[in-house]
Parts: structure tokens; C-alpha cells; sequence
């Protein structure tokens, strides 16, 4: 048998590919040496995968960035290939030059050790995770069909072509096709049909069922969504008596090259020892992607992809490395005290006059005065990031909220514009329905009884109609409006993707519950909200949805009567749709429907001519309802039979498959009648008024970018206080059309032109544009249109694609240099979260996408308001106060450097050498410096009360030029007079200097963060005593650097005390004066 499958011709493999060469790049640099450089389609024969074409990567989840001998060149390769550690690992290794030595070796290598070791070790702790993160996955046992029976094998060891047997609640280890499923009825399982998430698939997918079989999948882990997916195996294999016989047929897969798509799939299945041969189409819904998990039953299914070409791996692509602008101003200030080091080391040759080897000289003066550019500023700025994000993350008072990017804290302190999504970030997303419109007569929230007397009548009433001639006009009236509001509620119970669950509940098991329908076990599941709110409307009127498979529904009435409907073919939601249909056959009286429900701008042109369903759409959507339109058609056996041929047909193509089956599916989509219009209303979340207030006043500028229609981001922006009650909103652009009743787009340069320049004469006014106008705005009038929107107090940007989210913020950051933030719940928002400086994902009913993609993570969007007040302000003004008082602490030093060489007749010779330069910026101020990431000016609840004081930060006051410049005066100043005191006040000896001028300098550094304070917290006292004790203890065992003796008079005492107080008194005054005449604006609120 096998020799006869090696003469069997392949199916030739000549289509176009569809190469991503971001993710292509990501891949081993070795993997076109190894034959998998090019990702091209393949033919996969059941069970045999020594008949591969080509050699595929191994199924090995590696996420590590190195290896056991990369780890240690790559982790320092990382590090010096900044400018600034190359420089310091240079200054460490002239030391090894006798020439250019100034002292023990250790003073350099210690310090730039120390911060390689904290380097090293946090990146080993991380690789060590990932390493058995990646070990537990690669080593998980499955079960693999062969000629020998069932054996054992790693996740590891799995081959394209193997047979690969996964059990319920287990790991799908590869990307496979769905051959065969223990679960031949899957009527009560408890998921969505065919519950195909809210994407942009391209495709509409045919869920007839050829068999019983079908699966349901967790993706959460693969897209982020809770729901639960559908999958149907390969009809021929699934007929199959035993799955031994999947090794006894010659059948094999053609897949597509792999790629990025994770929503859609293009292959076929052929069985060729078949009489006549099997061809079946596949897509989708024949897929097990890997890190997606088997929800029930058993599956076995045919390995197609593995390693480097899995789906989910092909995403996991490293999203854009944020660099904080606060990191950004520290480099550079960094930059400037290197052109200074540079600067006072050639002054000092010059004033030599150059004699001599000079150019040793420079050399030496650049190790002399290296303090000046400080090592450990970048170790201590990093550590007060983890001890930042560590705040806010035991924050009790916004419980769940995750940091993922640690290194951006201090970026929340800065933030200028927050753009947001609409649905499940200011709303709930949980829809209650309020309202049913049939164009002559409207029920609300009070009159849903009528609804339901109408529902109960239509299926309590005899079939035979009362004679005209015998009725009065009003009961025919009445009956014609019944029969109405009865075709209504039933395609509304008919046209969703909703499942009824049933689960035990103490009294009742799960197979008696789904049994008799019970009532108190059943809930709902569905990929949306609104589907839900709307089955469980129907249920409230009388006609209730009790069952669904794959291939039947089955709903009760008011009397009891259960109606059951063949389901023949189903159309999911798309985004680029915006509808979703459904056929069904009516087994009572045999009759097929085509039912339709979507959004209103695509449903007018597919229902019958009618003349108010524009004017009502745009009523209830001022109302802030959410509107969708439902149709229906009926169908004769012969024009579904002549659809079902063509779509097959189309099914089966592998060029331009989506074009074809979209092309045959619209063929239907022609003179629907018109059946109604509902209207569900989503809640605003808890405090998102007073939260947007809250940015409002701390001059944050708030932008709605939503892909709601444009009434209805309108009317959740007044209800939500986005737009004030005394603000103008300018809509673009505001032209009603009197026939159709709808606003028309800018579609023209001209058009845009005339908007923009009615625009102008506006002030104070909120600006309203669909996302269609905005695309001619930016391709004709970018900049003149982005200085305008910057000036509103408020945008909301409806009808808006992900991909135009990111651009508005890429747009904002380039046009106003501003920090921007995006809040988002959905897949569609992860754009737009990940190109912001700062991402915020809120965990929503949307799954948890964007959570995972964001920078940082909540649960509520009111949370917002605390983390931007209160953890972004304090973590800035913290890392901004702790910087400069590092370069403080290296200034000091380098000034007293430069007073003693050039006293000495600029002499090339350090002051401090050995333990002392070392113990200075580590144990001897280290902790007191450190524990200014524990201050704060405002308590928090005074900065939420008046988020005012955030606007002052918006000007980067706390870390500019100007703060610095007096930062290095301060230096200056300090270092100037604890040189000349010591050089004044010592006797005899050299080390006398040494003794008074170190001592001081460590005095005044503690009494300096003393001075720097504002708020005192008790480990702060501690660790300035701590420092003190440290310094005082020590001096026992620096001998060779102080004379000890000296130290114990009364005349090293005073000396030291003088120096330090003139050093540090006149800062003392001057901040008291500053306070008293020129108070900061928070004084006012601490008093």
C-alpha cells in the first residue's frame, strides 16, 4: 500500500503565497540553511510523515532570547552596546594601563560589577522561568495513532503527517485538521454555534452537518476571547467505524503556506481510494490551532504545521520597546555632563599648557573626574521603577490592576491625551433591551405586556381566520399588527449564534435538566452581549429558546409547544459584514427562511424600499441605543437548492475563495422584507462621569475613538459629561439629506476644505467625525486638520477601523510631542493600546486581549483616575527627584576632585582611592538617596480631590534644564566649600584632609535628602541613620585611608561641624524663603 501512495501524483503546489516578512524575519537565521526558509503550502498524508516534501521545524515553544552559551555574550553584548556602559567598561579597563592607573583596581570593576551582576542575575531569574515554562510544555505526553497501535510521545517529538490523540481539557500541541470526535451528538454542549468571534474573518463559513461529530475549543490563550469555538471534523474521516482506519485509507491534506491568520484557513481534504474519490473543502472550522484547549470529548486530528510555522507562535511577535520620555531627558542630561567631564579634563591639560605626554594626561583627567558621569544612576532610576510598579499593584484601592511594562511608571505622571474605546470601557457592555420598532407602532420598556399578549395569542389562536365580512375593521387591524409583532419576535428568537446551557443546580443533573428544558438551569452563551440581551427579550415575551446543535433549534412557545427548525446554512457576524444570517427549515410545515439581521447602513440597501427606517434608526440611536435592523426572505426548495449548489462550489475553490462565497451569498441578500428595528441600551460603567472629570481638570484631553454609529458615540459622550452640557459639538459634516435623513460623509478635497474652514470660526466646541471623513481629512488636510482637533476640548471619532485607532494616536504623537494614553477592552483596541506610550487595557467581557497587550492593567476604567492622579504623578516627581540628586552625589565628589587637583598644581592624583570612593555612592548614602522614592508632596486623597495639581506636571517642570542647572550650582557650591574648609582648616598631614572633607561630604549628603524631604516615612529615618552607623562603624577598618586617632578630637569635631553647616545652612534658608514668598502650589493644601 505504501508503495502504491508513492506513485500517486501530489497535488501540485503552485499558488500565489502570502508572505508577512515581520514575522518571517523572526524566525532562525539558520532555517534557510535547514530547507525552511520559505514558507510554501504542503500536501500532508494521514499518518505518514516520511512521505514529506519538505522538512519542517521541530515542535519545540521556545521563548527564551538565549541559550545555555549565548546567555552571558548576549546579556553583555546588550548592555555595552550603549554608548555610556562602553565608556564605563573602557574607564575599568585603562586601569590595566600602569600609565593611566590611578588606584586599586577594584574602585572601577566594583561598581560597574555590581551592576552587571543585578543585570545578569534578573536576566538569568527570567530565561530559568521561561526556560521551565517552555520545558513543562515541550515535555506533556500525548497519544499517537500509528501502524502499532497507540504510543506515547512528547509534545516535542510530534511530526507533521503524525496522528495525534488529544483528550478533554488537554493542550492542542500543534496546528492540526479535525479528523475525528468522541462526542457524536453535540446537542448539549454548552457553547456557541458557531460562535465565530467578532473579527474581521473575510469569509462566511457553511455549518451544515454532514455527521454528528463536533468539538468545542477554549481560545482564550490563542486570541484572548472567553467564549467557546465550534469545530466540525472532516465528514469522511468522521464516518469512519474506528480510527484505526485513518491508517488503512490513502487520503492526505493540502494545506496553505503557513502564516499570521488565526480566523481563517484554506485547504482540502482528498481521499483517494475512495469509489468516487472524496474531495471536501476545509476551512476554519476544521482547524485545532496549538494553545487553544479541547473544551469536550476526545479529537484526533492530523498534525499540518509545528514549531516556527504554528499559528500562535507566528503572532507572538515582540511588541514595540517603549522608552520612557522621562528616560529619554535623563539621557540626555547624561549627554551634557559628559560634554562637561570632556571639557573640565582638557581645561586641566590646558592649564598645564599642554607640557609633557599631555595626551596621558586627558586620559587620566577623564578617569579622575569619571563621578561625574554617574554609574549607578540608571541601577538606582531602575529599582525605583519596580518599587513603583510594586505600589501600584498593592494599591487596595484599585484591586486587579497589573504593571506589564515596568519601566514606564513615571509616564502616567505625563499623560496629555487619553484616548478611549466606547463599549465595555466607558459602557458595561451589558445590553438591556429596550425597545421593538415594526415602523408604525413602537413598544417600549412599558409596553412589552402587549408584546407578549401578542405572542401568546398568535400561538393560542385557532389557525382559521374570523370571516372579513362578520369582523370589525379594528380586529382586523389588531390581527394584522399581531402577526407582525409574532414574525418579529420570532426572527429575532431564530437569528443569533446564541446556545442554551443547562447545568446542575443541586435538585436537578445536567441530562434531566437539558431533558425537559428546565427552566432554572439554562443560561445563555453567546460571542456578544447584545445576542444574549435579545434571546433573553424573546424569552421574557413567551417564546423561548430551549435548543440548539449544529444543525437544529428548537424553540418553545407560550402554551408549551416546542417548534423545530433544521438549521441549513449560517452566516456569522463579520466587521467588514455587519450582518449575520441565517436559513432555516420550518419542520412543521417544511417551509425555508432566510432571516438577516445587522447594522443599518448595510441592511437599507439590502431590504425593500420603505421610508422610515433611516428617520427611526437615527431617533433611537440619539437615545444612545445600539440598532440593529431585521429582515427576512422566504425561500421555495428549488432557489435554496440552486444557492446550496453555488455555495458548495465556491466552498470548494482555493483562489479567491472569501470573494466567491461572499459573491454567491449576496446573491441572496436582495428585496428582504423589512420586519422590524430593536434598540439595546449599554449602561455607562460605575463613575465614568466623575472620572473623566477628573482628567478633564488635570487639562488631560479626552478622545472617544469607537466603531459605534455616530448617534450613538454622541449620545453615550453627553451621557457620559465627555462633551459638557454648555459645549457646542460640531458634527462633520452636518448636511442632512431630506429624503434619506442621514448625514453625509466628506467625501471630496473640496468638501473637506469647506468643513475645515466652517470648523475654524467655532471655539470651545467638541468635534464629531465617522471615521470615513476622517480618512479624506488626513489624505488631503493632515496637519491643518490635527492643529484644529488638538485645540477641541473633546473629540469622538465614530465608524473608526482598529488600524485608523493606532493612526490617530501615531498622528497625535507626532503632531504635538505629547504623551498619549489609550484605554481599551477589546482585540480591536490592541493597535491602538500598544502604539499609545501608555497602553491601558481594562479586563472586559471582550476577553482578556487587550489586557495582555497593555502596559498596564485594570478591571474598571474608574481606576484610571487613581493611576494617573496619584501612582503617575508620584512615580514622575519621585524618579525625577531621585536623578538629580544621584548627579548631585556625583558632582559633589568631582567638584571637590577638580578644587584639589588644581590646588595641588592640577596634578593628576585622586583624593579618595580604594574602599572609600566605593563605600561612598554605595553603603554610605545608598539607602538615605534611595528612599526618596518613598516621598510624597500631597497626600493621595488630596491629589484626587484636586487633580489641578497633575496639570503642572504637564510642563515637565520637576526634571527640565532649569532644575538641573541648580542642581549643579548646588554641586558646585557644596563640593567648592567642603574642599576649601578642609584645605583651610587642616594642620599637618594629608590624611587630615582626607578625614574633614570625606566626613562632611557624607554629613551633608544625608543632611541634603533631609532638606530634599517632604514628607517623612519612618524607613527613611531609618536609613539615614543606618548610613550614619555604617559610615562611623566602618572608619575602624579604614586605617590606611583616615587617621583614626585624629577623628576622636574635639578639633577634627568642630571642623567638621563648621564645613558642614556653612555647606548646608545657606540651602536651609533659602528653601525657607522660597516657601514663605513663593510657595509651590500643593503648600497651600498641605497646611
Amino acid at each position: 500500500m505504501a508503495g502504491m501512495a508513492d506513485n500517486i501524483p501530489l497535488q501540485p503546489v503552485r499558488h500565489k503565497k502570502r508572505h508577512d516578512n515581520k514575522h518571517r524575519n523572526g524566525c532562525c537565521p539558520w532555517s534557510r540553511c535547514c530547507g525552511m526558509g520559505d514558507f510554501r503550502p504542503r500536501t500532508v498524508w494521514l499518518g505518514h510523515p516520511e512521505k514529506r516534501e519538505q522538512r519542517y521545524p521541530r515542535n519545540v515553544i521556545n521563548n527564551q532570547k538565549y541559550n545555555f552559551f549565548t546567555f552571558l555574550p548576549g546579556v553583555l553584548f546588550n548592555q555595552f552596546k550603549y554608548f555610556f556602559n562602553l565608556y564605563f567598561l573602557l574607564l575599568a579597563c585603562s586601569q590595566f594601563v600602569n600609565e593611566l592607573r590611578l588606584g586599586a583596581l577594584y574602585t572601577y570593576w566594583v561598581p560597574l560589577g555590581f551592576v552587571l551582576i543585578i543585570t545578569i542575575v534578573r536576566e538569568a531569574v527570567e530565561e530559568i522561568r521561561c526556560f521551565l515554562r517552555d520545558k513543562e510544555v515541550n515535555s506533556q505526553i500525548y497519544s499517537k495513532l500509528s501502524t502499532r497501535g497507540t504510543v506515547k510521545v512528547k509534545s516535542s517529538g510530534i511530526q507533521v503527517g503524525d496522528l495525534i490523540i488529544v483528550e478533554k481539557n488537554q493542550r492542542v500541541p500543534a496546528d492540526m485538521i479535525f479528523l475525528r470526535t468522541s462526542e457524536r451528538n453535540g446537542k448539549h454542549l454548552s457553547v456557541i454555534h458557531p460562535n465565530l468571534p467578532r473579527r474581521n474573518r473575510g469569509e462566511h463559513f457553511q455549518t451544515t452537518c454532514f455527521s454528528q461529530g463536533s468539538c468545542f475549543l477554549r481560545t482564550d490563550q490563542l486570541d484572548g476571547e472567553t467564549d467557546w469555538k465550534l469545530r466540525l471534523p472532516v465528514a469522511c474521516t468522521q464516518r469512519l467505524p474506528t480510527a484505526a482506519d485513518l491508517l488503512q485509507i490513502r487520503s492526505y491534506v493540502y494545506a496553505e503556506e503557513p502564516n499570521i491568520d488565526i480566523h481563517n484557513f484554506i485547504g482540502t481534504f482528498t481521499r483517494e481510494d475512495g469509489d468516487p474519490p472524496v474531495n471536501e473543502s476545509l476551512s476554519i472550522e476544521n482547524t485545532l490551532w496549538a494553545s487553544t484547549v479541547i473544551a469536550s470529548g476526545t479529537v484526533i486530528g492530523v498534525v499540518i504545521y509545528t514549531g516556527k510555522e504554528l499559528r500562535s507562535v507566528m503572532n507572538t511577535s515582540n511588541p514595540r520597546h517603549k522608552i520612557g520620555l522621562f528616560d529619554l531627558e535623563v539621557n540626555c542630561l547624561t549627554k551634557i555632563l559628559f560634554g562637561a567631564l570632556v571639557v573640565v579634563s582638557l581645561v586641566m591639560v590646558a592649564l598645564q599648557h599642554f607640557a609633557g605626554r599631555w595626551y596621558l594626561q586627558i586620559f587620566r583627567f577623564l578617569l579622575l573626574f569619571s563621578n561625574i558621569v554617574p554609574i549607578s544612576l540608571r541601577v538606582n532610576l531602575d529599582m525605583g521603577k519596580m518599587v513603583f510598579s510594586w505600589m501600584i499593584k498593592k494599591d487596595s484601592k484599585i484591586p486587579g490592576t497589573v504593571v506589564r511594562a515596568s519601566t514606564i511608571p513615571e509616564q502616567l505622571g505625563r499623560i496629555s491625551y487619553l484616548l478611549t474605546d466606547k463599549t465595555g470601557t466607558l459602557t458595561q457592555n451589558e445590553m438591556v433591551f429596550r425597545r421593538l420598532h415594526l415602523g408604525t407602532v413602537a413598544y417600549g420598556m412599558d409596553s412589552m405586556d402587549e408584546v407578549q399578549s401578542h405572542v401568546f395569542s398568535a400561538y393560542t389562536q385557532p389557525p382559521h381566520d374570523v370571516p372579513a365580512s362578520r369582523a370589525p375593521a379594528t380586529t382586523k387591524v389588531r390581527k394584522t399588527i399581531s402577526s407582525r409583532v409574532h414574525e418579529a419576535v420570532k426572527a429575532i428568537a431564530l437569528v443569533h449564534n446564541v446556545t442554551p446551557v443547562y447545568e446542575a443546580n443541586g435538585v436537578t443533573d445536567q441530562a434531566e435538566a437539558e431533558q425537559h428544558y428546565e427552566d432554572t438551569c439554562r443560561v445563555y452563551q453567546a460571542s456578544s452581549p447584545d445576542e444574549v440581551s435579545l434571546v433573553q427579550w424573546t424569552e421574557s415575551v413567551g417564546l423561548t429558546l430551549v435548543g440548539r446543535d449544529q444543525s437544529s433549534m428548537q424553540l418553545r412557545t407560550p402554551s408549551g409547544q416546542i417548534l423545530n427548525f433544521t438549521i441549513l446554512q449560517i452566516f456569522p457576524f463579520t466587521y467588514e459584514s455587519k450582518r449575520m444570517g441565517i436559513i432555516v427549515r420550518d419542520e412543521s410545515t417544511g417551509e425555508i427562511t432566510f432571516y438577516m439581521k445587522g447594522a443599518d447602513v448595510v441592511m437599507s440597501g439590502i431590504v425593500q424600499y420603505n421610508d422610515w427606517l433611516e428617520e427611526e434608526c437615527g431617533n433611537m440611536a440619539r437615545e444612545g441605543l445600539r440598532v440593529l435592523v431585521v429582515a427576512k426572505k422566504s425561500l421555495t426548495e428549488e432557489q435554496y437548492q440552486d444557492f446550496e449548489a453555488r455555495y458548495v462550489q465556491a466552498k470548494l475553490s482555493v483562489h479567491d475563495r472569501s470573494l466567491k462565497v461572499a459573491t454567491v451569498i449576496e446573491s441572496l441578500e436582495m428585496e428582504m422584507e423589512l420586519l422590524c428595528l430593536t434598540g439595546v441600551e449599554d449602561q455607562l460603567q460605575a463613575d465614568v462621569r466623575p472620572t473623566l472629570e477628573i482628567l478633564r481638570n488635570a487639562g488631560i484631553k479626552v478622545w472617544m475613538l469607537t466603531g459605534d454609529k455616530l448617534e450613538t458615540a454622541t449620545c453615550t459622550a453627553k451621557n457620559a459629561h465627555l462633551v459638557t452640557r454648555n459645549q457646542d459639538i460640531h458634527v462633520f459634516r452636518p448636511k442632512a439629506d431630506r429624503v434619506l435623513f442621514t448625514v453625509l460623509q466628506v467625501t471630496t478635497r473640496s468638501e473637506a476644505h469647506l468643513e475645515l474652514n466652517a470648523f475654524r470660526r467655532k471655539h470651545d466646541c467638541a468635534l464629531v467625525i465617522s471615521g470615513d471623513s476622517l480618512e479624506v481629512c488626513l489624505k488631503f488636510y493632515e496637519y491643518e486638520f490635527m492643529e484644529l482637533a488638538c485645540q477641541c476640548p473633546a473629540v469622538v471619532c465614530c465608524r473608526c477601523a482598529p488600524t485608523q485607532k493606532a493612526q490617530i494616536v501615531r498622528l497625535l504623537q507626532e503632531r504635538t510631542g505629547k504623551l498619549t494614553c489609550a484605554v481599551g477592552d477589546g482585540g480591536n483596541d490592541v493597535s491602538m493600546i500598544q502604539e499609545a506610550d501608555c497602553g491601558v487595557g481594562v479586563e472586559g467581557k471582550e476577553g482578556k486581549q487587550a489586557s495582555l497587550a497593555a502596559d498596564f492593567s485594570v478591571t474598571q476604567f474608574k481606576h484610571l483616575g487613581r493611576l494617573l492622579m496619584v501612582h503617575g504623578r508620584n512615580s514622575y516627581k519621585r524618579s525625577a527627584a531621585l536623578s538629580q540628586f544621584v548627579i548631585h552625589r556625583s558632582l559633589c565628589i568631582s567638584t571637590m576632585q577638580a578644587v584639589f587637583s588644581s590646588v595641588f598644581y592640577f596634578a593628576s592624583v585622586p583624593l579618595y582611592q580604594g574602599f572609600l570612593i566605593i563605600g561612598y555612592s554605595t553603603i554610605y548614602t545608598m539607602f538615605p538617596v534611595f528612599s526618596l522614592v518613598l516621598d510624597k508632596d500631597v497626600k493621595s486623597e488630596v491629589a484626587m480631590l484636586y487633580p489641578e495639581l497633575y496639570k503642572d506636571l504637564l510642563k515637565g517642570r520637576p526634571l527640565s534644564f532649569k532644575t538641573f542647572l541648580i542642581w549643579v550650582l548646588i554641586s558646585i557650591y557644596q563640593g567648592s566649600i567642603i574642599m576649601y574648609g578642609a584645605l583651610l582648616l587642616f594642620e599637618s598631614e594629608f590624611v587630615h584632609i582626607v578625614a574633614i572633607s570625606f566626613t562632611s561630604l557624607i554629613l551633608t549628603e544625608l543632611l541634603m535628602v533631609a532638606l530634599t524631604i517632604q514628607t517623612w516615612h519612618w524607613l527613611m529615618i531609618v536609613a539615614e541613620l543606618l548610613s550614619l552607623a555604617c559610615y562611623i562603624a566602618s572608619l575602624v577598618f579604614l586605617h590606611e585611608f583616615i587617621d583614626v586617632y585624629f577623628i576622636t578630637t574635639l578639633s577634627f569635631v568642630w571642623k567638621v561641624t563648621v564645613i558642614t553647616l556653612v555647606s548646608c545652612l545657606p540651602l536651609y534658608i533659602l528653601k525657607y524663603l522660597r516657601r514663605r514668598f513663593s510657595p509651590p502650589s500643593y503648600s497651600k493644601l498641605t497646611s
